[in-house]
């Protein structure tokens, strides 16, 4: 049922809109770190390092993905879209959420929460598909050693890169599409540093039951079905391992996936976490601490687990910019 707010002898504050004695939500206020702002200072400096180091590491690993011949493969092109989609998740996450801590009041207008709600959610599920993908082609490196280049081919490659970015897209597009069709007529603070679909679906004053049913299936498919295929792939792969006669073959099997190993355990961990839960469940606070897990922390760490200690990333970077020589 929508709640009707009437004001009398008073103007509408701006981030209200009076319709047909309904009160629509024009802008949002978020409610960030608003309750510890002895902290503001310390959360901007930690902020803006994690931004920096992402962007940073990110760029060079595209770079030297891009200009280096020896490292166009399945592994590094895929690591290529990785750190493609870090770069959109924490960008759209990150300006906003450390200008709110500089700002007296953290607004976000509708439309622009519903753009953030969109970019972030198409970057973190096309996160989850592609380290399904990188799962499977570690699987195919190790179980399948001489039927690797057919199996990922840049054919096969290109098919999975595609069809993570656009079916990502498509499911991103349904979900903003349901939240705006709902109402929302007051209150309007969004516990969280940035818009999200469980604290927004607690202030829509309309029916949210298909927003929840789509959640379930989104749950479902992005973070079962996913998570089961990932272990598969690597159930498959310890078991090869185990297989090898030589100590130094596991070695080396185990060390081209352990990093990806990594990565996967750090964000099934944030994603179900906040996630995995029922939306009448939520809280903010561990929300809050899952957000900065994936949006911040992952990308952050992504290029350092996976290349930045790469020999073969090393040697690439070394050409492209002499200083890192030294």
């Amino acid at each position: 049922m929508c709640v009707e707010i009437h004001l009398t002898d008073t103007e509408p504050p701006p981030s209200l809109q009076t319709m047909s004695n309904e009160t629509l939500v024009t802008e949002f206020i978020l409610q960030g770190f608003s309750e510890h702002p002895e902290y503001r200072v310390l959360l901007f400096s930690c902020f803006l390092s994690l931004y920096t180091v992402a962007l940073t590491g990110n760029v060079l690993i595209i770079l030297a993905i891009t200009f280096n011949p020896g490292l166009h493969t399945p592994m590094y092109f895929f690591l290529f879209n990785l750190a493609t989609m870090d770069m959109i998740c924490t960008s759209s996450i990150m300006p906003k959420a450390m200008a709110d801590l500089l700002s007296e009041r953290s607004s976000i207008s509708y439309g622009g929460c519903m753009a953030q709600l969109y970019f972030l959610t198409w970057s973190a599920s096309s996160e989850l598909l592609l380290l399904t993908v990188m799962a499977y082609d570690r699987y195919a490196a190790i179980c399948h050693p001489l039927h690797y280049n057919t199996m990922m081919s840049k054919t096969c490659c290109g098919v999975l890169a595609t069809g993570v970015w656009v079916l990502c897209a498509f499911n991103t597009a349904i979900h903003t599409g349901l939240m705006l069709r709902l109402s929302f007529c007051g209150p309007n603070v969004i516990t969280h540093f940035f818009c999200e679909v469980p604290p927004l679906l607690r202030l829509s004053c309309s029916s949210t039951y298909v927003n929840s049913v789509m959640i379930v299936l989104a749950d479902a498919f992005y973070g079962m079905l996913n998570f089961l295929m990932t272990v598969m792939s690597y159930g498959s792969i310890i078991a090869s391992i185990l297989k090898m006669r030589t100590s130094e073959g596991k070695k080396k099997a185990f060390s081209t996936c352990s990093s990806h190993l990594t990565v996967v355990c750090m964000y099934y961990t944030a994603v179900f976490y906040a996630y995995i839960s029922p939306v009448s469940s939520y809280s903010a606070e561990k929300s809050k601490v899952a957000g900065v897990l994936y949006t911040m922390l992952s990308p952050t760490l992504n290029p350092l687990i996976y290349s930045l200690r790469n020999n073969e990333v090393k040697t690439a970077l070394r050409k492209l910019f002499p200083f890192f020589r030294n």
